[in-house]
């Protein structure tokens, strides 16, 4: 394992059918918009395990759902979110991750393209000094968090889900004083105008 001291903090919802992925369930139903979001799920889990660092799946509403209890292993821990908004349960998960380790990147489980390569640059940039790493999202907001240190306003007044996020996110680490690095912009598949670029990633396009 490449960062031992490092880690990886996947926010991560039960793929219960209408409860995840509820922007795609007038495109595709509420069975198939939970698969997608499975599916999702899974292929991240699959880059984040392959010798990266730890995993620390932070599960909502619990973890008690089987795919999750599934993923459970020694290096793959379960705890349960925290409630409050994005940022709340964001900021309780990092500070208590930092209490045990060097430095975390926070990643979901909505994006397609994030891959091995990019936790790697994130944990290198960190060990050489960054204070954070961004991984911008196309739609404004980001898709990797990666610190070396912790502070709530990172977290605290952010309209969450909307295009100001990476923005404001950026103006805190400045206004912090702390050093970052930036990944290339990546996708979310968040809503239906992401449906079909989806589908032609995946080789499944109608």
């Amino acid at each position: 394992m490449r960062f031992p001291a490092a880690r990886i903090l996947l926010f991560a919802k039960a793929p219960v059918p209408g409860q995840v992925k509820t922007r795609l369930i007038p495109s595709v139903g509420e069975q198939h918009a939970a698969e997608i979001y499975r599916t999702l799920l899974a292929r991240v889990l699959g880059e984040a395990t392959r010798e990266v660092a730890p995993v620390e799946i932070w599960c909502a509403p619990d973890t008690r759902h089987a795919v999750f209890q599934a993923a459970a292993n020694p290096s793959m821990t379960l705890y349960a979110q925290t409630t409050g908004d994005l940022g709340q349960r964001m900021a309780h998960a990092a500070r208590k991750a930092l209490a045990r380790c060097e430095m975390v990147l926070l990643i979901g489980g909505d994006c397609p393209v994030l891959k091995r390569e990019h936790l790697l640059r994130a944990l290198d940039w960190l060990s050489a000094g960054a204070d954070a790493v961004l991984g911008p999202a196309e739609d404004g907001g980001y898709v990797l968090l990666g610190m070396r240190r912790m502070n709530g306003q990172l977290f605290c007044d952010i309209p969450w889900g909307t295009d100001q996020v990476l923005n404001i996110t950026r103006e805190r680490l400045a206004q912090l004083g702390w050093a970052w690095r930036e990944l290339e912009p990546l996708w979310d598949l968040d809503r239906e105008a992401d449906l079909q670029r989806y589908l032609r990633l995946t080789g499944t396009a109608q």
